[in-house]
């Protein structure tokens, strides 16, 4: 096994945030942008060294118990680094590490991700492990990030203006395309608008028609 160089004295002890169920530990080393990380987990240590926004941070703890290394998981991410350590027995810690000196100085409960007991068991509660690859693979998502890699709904700017419709019936859309049609296509269509003038009334056209006059006459001769 190979271990990493004893911790140097400018070195800082990188912050800890945790939480547990009976059979495994989320752990997570709240530092942003670690550059070469170099991380070691056996079976009964964690070790860790890399440099975040110019610092240089390490660990080299004793975990409480036994762990299982080879079904245990790591990702770094641009926020922090995050662990799924699986425990060797099924039982839960009374704390992370053997040292309780470095627990009470950089350890903290990660509240977003603890779970009670009670909750444990009567909710069959659980940790979402998405971002190491696990739900079948949603990890390569990149903790739904990964979407991008479906253009985003920004690729909607990829129809072209529209030219998906192209073909179709507007009509059978009801939207404004079917009301363009309208207008331009079955204006000539539409009845005439102006209402006809009564015989003799106001408004009645200059000229009389002939058949009106003709039947004026025949009326004078009776």
């Amino acid at each position: 096994v190979r271990f990493l160089p004893a911790m140097s004295d400018s070195a800082r002890l990188a912050p800890l945030y945790w939480a547990q169920l009976k059979d495994s530990i989320y752990l997570t080393i709240a530092l942003a942008d670690v550059k070469d990380p170099k991380i070691e987990l056996t079976e009964t240590h964690i070790k860790f060294s890399g440099e975040s926004e110019g610092n240089m941070y390490e660990l080299d703890a004793e975990l409480f118990a036994a762990v299982n290394p080879e079904e245990s998981r790591h990702t770094v991410r641009p926020r922090n680094i995050q662990f799924h350590i699986v425990k060797k027995e099924s039982e839960r810690w009374p704390r992370l590490l053997q040292d309780k000196t470095y627990g009470r100085t950089n350890v903290k409960v990660d509240w977003d991700r603890w779970v009670d007991t009670d909750d444990e068991e009567e909710k069959a509660a659980g940790f979402d492990l998405s971002q190491f690859g696990g739900m079948g693979g949603m990890g390569d998502m990149g903790g739904m990030g990964g979407m991008g890699d479906m253009g985003g709904m920004g690729g909607m700017g990829g129809m072209g203006g529209m030219d998906f419709l192209k073909g179709m019936d507007m009509g059978a859309l009801g939207g404004a395309g079917a009301e363009d049609d309208f207008d331009s296509d079955d204006e000539d269509d539409l009845p005439d608008l102006e209402p006809e003038a009564p015989e003799g009334g106001e408004g009645a056209p200059d000229a009389p028609a002939p058949a009106p006059a003709a039947e004026a006459e025949a009326e004078k001769q009776d």
